[in-house]
């Protein structure tokens, strides 16, 4: 019930611009969104990664309607890569192909995108750009991106994909990213989907989040477990001690903000960790999501807001 109400609210466009333009919302917003502007996140990376975990960085955004909003949201991108480079910090990026202007020009967005992942590539050391998975109308669209962009000669390594498990497709799916040896986060799924293209009962989703996760971790390519249920990261770890996969071959991943403390075990027993930190102007609709997901998220909101 929590979970629908949360996703309808975060579609709504004039709740978004209120919340969005509001400071009562952006405080509110801070647990999980590490500010709107570049100087904002950088300190935060460096923080995680003073503590042992690497990063992914989410410039917050999505269907952009022009193409100044799409390259302006690339250039963004080349200067978070550039930071990263230059302070040194463990960490790459994410992004959505319709933040780029997928919507708009699809060429546009093959243009930026390509150029993105090139600047990826050319650094020293190589950088990472994951591409983020939106809802099921852009499925088949956005691994078709990741694998054309990862056989471009240099990509290699470069460019990563994300599956959902709680899609129909998503075992075919990550069958053919793993020939290709490309990358994956493997998720369970975020947004509001029918019956008809994915599963509708938690139990399924879970059972084949954990199918595809022991075929990935198998898989001799080195993937991101992004889960914040100590159910399946307890299947994970056991999974690994039992087929000899060492510690260092996968990751697990989490939400800035979410299960600090399952974070912080995870890297104190030696296991890799990487959070994924959003910032931006942009973060309404992540921020619902949030709170679709876990319940607990809506109480620590509500413990926020009576706070001075």
């Amino acid at each position: 019930m929590l979970r629908a109400l949360f996703i309808s609210l975060s579609e709504s466009r004039s709740l978004r611009g209120l919340a969005e333009r509001s400071s009562v919302g952006q405080r509110i917003s801070s647990r999980f969104i590490a500010g709107t502007q570049v100087q904002n996140v950088l300190p935060v990376v460096s923080r995680l990664n003073q503590a042992g975990q690497s990063v992914s960085v989410d410039n917050l955004g999505e269907n952009v309607t022009n193409p100044e909003e799409a390259r302006a949201s690339a250039q963004l991108y080349h200067q978070l890569l550039d930071e990263i480079a230059r302070l040194k910090l463990d960490a790459n990026v994410s992004l959505k192909l319709t933040h780029m202007g997928l919507d708009v020009d699809e060429s546009l967005a093959r243009e930026l995108v390509f150029g993105l992942v090139a600047k990826a590539a050319s650094l020293t050391p190589k950088n990472f750009v994951r591409v983020d998975m939106e809802g099921s109308a852009y499925t088949q669209r956005t691994l078709d991106f990741v694998h054309e962009l990862h056989s471009s000669p240099g990509n290699r390594g470069c460019i990563g994909a994300v599956i959902q498990s709680y899609m129909h497709q998503a075992e075919e799916d990550v069958a053919k990213l793993l020939r290709a040896g490309i990358r994956i986060r493997l998720c369970k799924g975020a947004y509001k989907e029918p019956p008809e293209v994915a599963f509708q009962q938690k139990s399924e989703v879970d059972a084949n989040y954990i199918k595809l996760m022991k075929v990935l971790m198998k898989s001799g390519i080195y993937h991101g477990l992004a889960t914040h249920d100590e159910k399946i990261i307890k299947e994970a770890k056991a999974f690994a001690l039992r087929e000899s996969i060492a510690r260092d071959a996968f990751e697990f991943q989490m939400l800035y903000g979410i299960r600090r403390d399952l974070q912080r075990s995870l890297v104190r027993d030696g296991w890799r960790m990487r959070v994924y930190v959003p910032f931006g102007t942009e973060w309404y609709p992540y921020f619902m999501r949030r709170l679709a997901e876990r319940p607990a998220n809506v109480l620590f909101v509500a413990r926020n807001l009576l706070r001075r």
